[in-house]
């Protein structure tokens, strides 16, 4: 036993293990974490470990080996002993640097395989023709879910000025949050500040581009100077920043009008941020799932024109999903996050949650490219071409993913219609005793399949690699402790709304343990991903995918854009959504609620992959669906 301000026995090393979700460690990071965890264990949420720590003994090693799976005899414990007492104690010197948030590892990750290229000449975007727009209609909210060319004609027409479009939206705002929760700072100020000057540059002759005076939210990991970034987390409900972050300094120049910072989970998991939870506009007894839970709910909601979201693993195709809005999650890389809240170095993106995949072309027009600080940002170019012929890509589907069983391939009629094959399958699927919501989802994926194959597309079938992406997923947890290392280390963590075992104060503790090997090991493997799936990219060149599943794990891995986008509404008769929503799964909704399909392109193929899926979604009506709202405050 060793005096440490408590006594840190076997038995209380094997209890702080325990609390601590210990599945697999090297012995340096057990021993240091474990005999801080064990001092710090009941200190208040402003406490600091101790900078002196026990003396690691050969019974510590080798219950933390035992712990670990690494075999070692007593003579190599012995030998051990000093070199790992110095290891250990060298990290106190890194942590009492106190590193912030911004700070980014002395390392890059770049999704790019070898001898690949990528288009670096930027051209002008080729914008599709301006839509005909009348007089404006006597109510303005009739207009709250148009789409950004129709909303872009009105602004540069001055038929209808910015600062009264703002003025519609702010009230909208005003109106449905109290029901949706998805705002958390509403930047009235700087917004009607952004619109007057918008309409004043407009009528001297200088129009900046279709986002010119259309408001925006932004997600609350996004630095705006003068106004609380709260991440959505308890302990930082005040947090402020002097600097806008570089998405914002974009859009500023676009000419948008940023009215609202939105709400994210705490520390961008879920949809529950310190001001409660964010719902689904289209069925309010659920979450609006997350973590860019604000951007998709305001968004499909009509507060706002557009809005920015992130995504690490699922952020913003799990919201886009439920709350039926049009995402694209951009390549990593091509999007500077300076000025974002950090949780994974190699995985976080930017990108546009907006009401059509035109809209989210447009807004990544205005976003993306290097900007000196963010050195993942590669030079490459969004060339987008509204004209583009997406009839020359080559569309592969997961064939494993869309597979009818065989006993309903062999049942179903010949000669029957798109509409009549998906109506087919539902009744089916229904008549059999198992309602499983994925199977009943599976009809809409189908119907996908069949409504491309309706405009010429000659689908080529391909599976994705097989490699163990959740192990490999534990790259993104390891980061993000890193990240919110302070939080775990002073205590600090317990401020935060949610505390199961799923959720970040466990995560950034079990992470404490992963193993520095075995952490360039899942990065090796990710190679192994990146090279396959550049073998399956030099056959296709786009590939359509149910949104969910192993495919949004594999491609935020690999770096690999994908546009998500409405595709149809569940029907009266939809398996029942659960009791209760424990945000894992997005295909719950219940009747009335939407679903989604996902389309992946190459890596910074970004602007050929939004022609595409643009193509689709003008081929269906899905984009013009809206949640109904009248239920909500005084219409």
């Amino acid at each position: 036993m060793i005096q440490f301000g408590i006594m840190l026995d076997r038995r209380r090393f094997l209890a702080v293990c325990s609390q601590l979700g210990l599945a697999s460690t090297l012995l340096p990071g057990t021993l240091y974490t474990v005999a801080a965890q064990a001092q710090a264990a009941d200190a208040l949420p402003s406490a600091t470990p101790s900078a002196s720590l026990p003396e690691i003994t050969p019974e510590m090693i080798e219950q933390a080996a035992a712990l670990a799976g690494v075999p070692l005899a007593p003579d190599q414990i012995s030998m051990m002993l000093d070199a790992l007492n110095r290891q250990r104690d060298s990290y106190s010197s890194i942590r009492a640097l106190h590193m912030q948030n911004s700070v980014a590892p002395a390392y890059i990750f770049d999704p790019l395989p070898q001898d690949a290229t990528v288009e670096t000449q930027r051209q002008s975007p080729k914008y599709g023709n301006p839509p005909t727009v009348g007089e404006p209609p006597i109510n303005l909210e009739e207009l709250a879910f148009a789409n950004i060319p129709k909303l872009a004609e009105y602004i540069r027409t001055k038929k209808v000025s910015s600062v009264a479009l703002t003025e519609m939206y702010i009230e909208r705002i005003r109106r449905f949050n109290p029901a949706l929760h998805f705002l958390i700072t509403l930047t009235e100020e700087r917004a009607m500040a952004q619109a007057k000057a918008a309409d004043a540059e407009i009528a001297s002759g200088t129009y900046r581009g279709p986002l010119h005076g259309l408001p925006w939210g932004a997600k609350d990991l996004l630095a705006v100077k003068d106004y609380p970034t709260t991440w959505g987390a308890g302990g930082f409900e005040h947090q402020t920043f002097d600097y806008d972050a570089t998405v914002v300094q974009r859009l500023d120049a676009a000419g948008a009008v940023l009215v609202a910072k939105l709400s994210l989970g705490a520390l961008a998991m879920g949809d529950k941020w310190f001001g409660g939870r964010t719902l689904n506009p289209w069925n309010r007894r659920q979450g609006s799932s997350g973590s860019s839970a604000g951007p998709a709910c305001a968004t499909a909601a009509g507060c706002v024109a557009f809005s920015i979201g992130s995504e690490t693993l699922g952020s913003i195709s799990s919201p886009s999903t439920r709350c039926g809005v049009t995402g694209l999650r951009p390549t990593f890389g091509f999007v500077p996050r300076t000025g974002a809240m950090a949780l994974s170095w190699t995985m976080d993106k930017l990108g546009p949650i907006c009401r059509s995949v035109e809209d989210c072309a447009l807004v990544m027009s205005s976003i993306y490219g290097p900007d000196g600080k963010d050195l993942s940002v590669r030079n490459a170019a969004f060339n987008w071409d509204a004209h583009f012929d997406w009839r020359t890509l080559r569309v592969g589907y997961v064939q494993s993913a869309f597979e009818m069983p065989k006993h309903l391939q062999e049942t179903m009629p010949a000669g029957l219609s798109p509409e009549q094959r998906q109506k087919w399958r539902k009744d089916y699927d229904l008549r059999r005793a198992d309602r499983a919501r994925t199977r009943y989802d599976r009809t809409f994926d189908l119907a996908a399949l069949d409504q491309l194959k309706s405009m010429g597309v000659k689908l080529i079938p391909i599976e994705l690699p097989k490699l163990p992406y959740d192990a490999m997923a534990n790259l993104l947890s390891a980061e993000a402790a890193a990240a919110f290392d302070d939080l775990t280390m002073t205590g600090r963590d317990k401020l935060l709304t949610e505390q199961g075992p799923e959720d970040w104060p466990n995560v950034f503790r079990t992470a404490r343990f992963y193993p520095a090997v075995e952490y360039i090991q899942a990065n090796r493997a990710r190679s192994l991903a990146i090279q396959q799936m550049a073998a399956i990219f030099g056959v296709v060149d786009i590939i359509v995918v149910p949104s969910g599943g192993e495919q949004l794990t594999l491609t935020n891995l690999t770096g690999h854009p994908a546009v998500i986008q409405p595709n149809g509404i569940r029907e009266n008769d939809a398996p029942k959504p659960p009791a209760i929503d424990t945000g894992d799964e997005d295909n719950i909704g219940g009747p009335g609620t939407p679903v989604s399909i996902t389309f992946l392109g190459n890596l910074y193929q970004d602007a050929k992959l939004c022609a595409f899926a643009c193509a689709y979604q003008r081929a269906t009506d899905f984009s013009q669906m809206h949640p109904d709202l009248s239920g909500i405050g005084a219409l």
